[in-house]
């Protein structure tokens, strides 16, 4: 999961605090996920030991848990940052199992745990990926050193959460280098559990009114994907839905500098601001 920023310069200089900031950032989550679950033994683990698929409530309760802790990490006090470590460490530890059946050059019956450091890599890069995606498509475009520089400080917290510090790309290249990696190693396949998990992420089973923001976490989701990850899904694509998705990207760009930083930023982002203001004027 993206950490917390572990040097000390202002606020300005901190590219993690600038694409974590941004609410519009959420668009790509869906991705993550999905892209996440590509990975069979997080896919068992979730459908193994999560309430994600089961209850509609439990997916808005681990969305509001995963975002709570990202924003704790990010811009939280360096307590905040440890008390949400703690609290992730904690649901870790009773996530263990085995797989069901074999898929890639998985067998059936290969354990997993939610601390071992591969899969919190994987978990970890895909957002990492998705976070500089989404920021570069919905909000601005990053200089190569400023994705760069957001890559070196995702992993800030890693010691936290019992990640080796070199398990996590440090750089764009050292990422990509490492996602072409997996991609290509047989362990990333989109199983059945998968699939089924998708579905729920895709149609949580909220009220009508919110529909249409569901049509837009669709397009934004299925559209963002990898294409032969979005194929492996079974999603069908279009022309249309890609000009569909261009013109909301557009429009959200050129929408958001009118947006005051209330509407725009989480509201621990504001806090962290001003608590930074405070600390630099004393």
């Amino acid at each position: 999961m993206p950490t917390r920023t572990t040097n000390c310069s202002p606020t300005s200089e901190r590219t993690a605090w600038r694409l974590h900031r941004e609410v519009v950032i959420l668009a790509g989550w869906g991705r993550a996920i999905l892209l996440q679950l590509a990975h069979p033994l997080v896919a068992q683990g979730v459908a193994d030991h999560s309430s994600f698929a089961a209850d509609p409530r439990g997916r808005v309760r681990r969305l509001k848990q995963t975002l709570g802790a990202m924003l704790a990490l990010t811009f939280g006090t360096a307590g905040d940052a440890a008390e949400a470590a703690a609290a992730i460490n904690k649901i870790h530890d009773r996530v263990n199992g085995r797989l069901r059946e074999g898929a890639g050059k998985l067998a059936a019956g290969t354990g997993y745990s939610a601390h071992d450091p591969a899969l919190l890599a994987w978990v970890h890069a895909t957002l990492v990926d998705t976070f500089l995606l989404s920021y570069e498509r919905f909000i601005a475009p990053l200089s190569p050193a400023e994705r760069d520089r957001y890559c070196l400080e995702a992993g800030g917290a890693a010691p936290l959460l019992g990640i080796p510090p070199d398990a996590l790309p440090r750089s764009t290249g050292e990422l990509t280098s490492y996602l072409e990696r997996m991609f290509s190693s047989g362990e990333i396949v989109v199983t059945g559990t998968a699939r089924s998990l998708a579905r729920e992420v895709l149609a949580p089973g909220l009220p009508w009114p919110a529909r249409p923001l569901l049509a837009l976490a669709r397009l934004t989701t299925v559209g963002l994907l990898p294409p032969p990850i979005r194929e492996a899904y079974g999603f069908e694509w279009s022309p249309r839905k890609e000009r569909a998705l261009t013109v909301l990207s557009a429009a959200t760009r050129r929408s958001l500098p009118f947006l005051p930083p209330l509407l725009r930023h989480w509201p621990a982002a504001r806090r962290a601001a001003r608590r930074e203001r405070t600390l630099h004027q004393g």
